[in-house]
């Protein structure tokens, strides 16, 4: 029997802690003074250099993050010359941009400029939403992955569950994920901060293993379901139990304002369970 192929996933923070919104899970909020690097437009050759330690490392997906609600136009201008300078000198990664709630023409303009993909969490159900944000709606969320999908950029949308919802928030989470039919879903578990309103994580290793067999079973086989933030913390030697619940891609490396595992770790945790790190974003 073929083994099972594990896809990987990099972050790139290229401007980080100036957002203006209040969501309460996020430490780049100025809103909560987190104790987090904080900068403006990284530069494009270290972009593209980080880009190359990457995918050295196994990655096939490369994630442009902006802090902030959305774009604008000097956002937009940004992640497309990075996009453009990382495709220039990097075979093979499929290039993903997250950069908050986006219009049909600016999204136009990031695959114009080599973005595959575009990042778009729902984050928690419609009905707990005003209960981590209010400086915006869960509708904006849910159309910038409707504006995505029109482009014909993949849509890769997820969400973080531990952040006092109920099960039912969870489910109803699931569902509104999988109504938008997306390429990928990152599911992340909150990772608590001092600093931040949500204190605790609601969320233990048991249920967090159904969410992700709830997941898979939504969306599909043949999608790429991703276990993603606060992985370490919950599943810390036991990540034999997120593969056979159906995830099949993870990330790698630091997160946006956390530490994640070190890649050699994760490659050898891999190849201690039997699993084979994708080479191609083809899945066979």
């Amino acid at each position: 029997m073929k083994q099972k192929q594990i896809f990987l996933c990099a972050i790139n923070n290229i401007l980080s802690g100036t957002c203006k919104e209040d969501c309460k899970f996020c430490t780049q909020s100025v809103r909560y003074h987190a104790d987090i690097e904080r900068y403006t437009y990284k530069d494009i050759a270290k972009i593209v250099e980080e880009a190359k330690i990457a995918k050295s490392h196994g990655a096939l997906g490369y994630c442009l993050v902006t802090a902030g609600k959305g774009l604008d136009d000097k956002k937009v201008d940004f992640v497309a010359r990075a996009a453009q300078a990382i495709k220039k000198e990097v075979d093979g990664l499929n290039l993903i941009a997250c950069n908050g709630t986006a219009s049909i023409e600016q999204l136009r303009y990031l695959k114009e400029h080599g973005l595959d993909s575009y990042n778009h969490n729902l984050e928690t159900s419609e009905r707990y939403y005003p209960e981590i944000c209010q400086t915006h709606g869960w509708e904006e969320r849910y159309n910038t992955c409707e504006n995505v999908k029109s482009v014909g950029l993949a849509l890769c949308s997820g969400g973080i569950f531990g952040m006092g919802e109920s099960e039912q928030d969870r489910n109803d989470l699931l569902d509104a994920i999988a109504s938008l039919h997306p390429e990928s879903s990152p599911l992340n578990f909150y990772h608590p901060n001092p600093a931040l309103p949500i204190k605790a994580r609601n969320i233990e290793l048991d249920e967090a293993v159904e969410v992700i067999r709830k997941a898979r079973k939504l969306l599909g086989e043949e999608k790429l379901l991703m276990v993603a933030g606060g992985r370490e913390l919950l599943f810390n030697g036991k990540e034999h139990l997120m593969f056979e619940a159906g995830a099949n891609a993870m990330v790698i490396g630091n997160y946006l304002t956390t530490t994640g595992s070190e890649p050699f770790k994760d490659k050898n945790m891999l190849q201690t369970l039997g699993y084979e790190i994708a080479t191609s974003c083809e899945k066979s």
